[in-house]
């Protein structure tokens, strides 16, 4: 936010849409629906974002956390909320081949695909049908729908990880 001044006149908005979905004022469709008016459209007026997108991760890819590196295998399925064009590069990056996220249009910025809550589910189902998840390491509780289908959950606090499945 602090290096595109474009999105500052929408700040007041999604402050308001960020409290609301914080307070739990939001059903999951509200929430969903709020987030992707304000963002849809929004990215088609940046034109080319491949070099914003490499230099966010330059400054970035560090504060991935290295148990991650332990625990990976090579069938892991990343499923994350960010829009894919953001999630391509560093997927690139650590070789990760197979990742899910949230999809945009860029000749309409129209959401094709929202990667959360129980989208997340939907989105698997859809595009790896009959993966199972032996284990699911998340940092929100939004994620219950994947928790539920999966045979261990990890719940990731900055460094610290806990089973709690």
């Amino acid at each position: 936010m602090r290096r595109d001044p474009k999105i500052w006149p929408h700040l007041p908005r999604l402050a308001a849409i960020g409290i609301r979905d914080a307070l739990h004022l939001f059903t999951v469709e509200q929430a969903i629906g709020a987030y992707a008016a304000f963002l849809e459209g929004y990215y088609v007026h940046l034109g080319d974002l491949t070099a914003r997108v490499c230099d966010f991760w330059d400054r970035n890819e560090n504060k991935i956390k290295p148990w991650y590196a332990a625990v990976r295998r090579e069938d892991d399925i990343i499923i994350s909320g960010t829009t894919d064009f953001i999630l391509d590069e560093i997927m690139k990056r650590m070789g990760i081949r197979r990742y899910i996220g949230s999809s945009i249009d860029p000749q309409t910025g129209k959401f094709r695909r929202l990667c959360f809550m129980e989208n997340k589910v939907t989105a698997l189902r859809e595009l790896y049908p009959g993966t199972e998840i032996a284990n699911f390491y998340t940092d929100s509780m939004n994620d219950r729908a994947m928790m539920d289908i999966a045979d261990h959950v990890f719940l990731v606090r900055g460094d610290r990880i806990k089973q709690i499945k």
